[in-house]
């Protein structure tokens, strides 16, 4: 089984063209996409967790 790929945060932000500030706070909200955060401090995001948080913005807008 293959593991999933995790995003590191300005991989992340990149892709969503949003400022670390704005995502967290979004993250404080409770609006943004589910981080895991490595022992080392550094967070990644797993992709089906980005994929999924996009459809579900797509939804609120249509």
């Amino acid at each position: 089984m293959a593991r999933p790929q995790k995003l590191k945060l300005p991989e992340v932000l990149a892709e969503i063209k949003m400022s670390r500030a704005a995502f967290y706070r979004m993250r404080a909200r409770g609006q943004a996409p589910r981080i895991h955060k490595l022992p080392n401090g550094q967070i990644r995001v797993n992709r089906t967790d980005l994929d999924a948080w996009w459809e579900r913005c797509e939804e609120r807008v249509a």
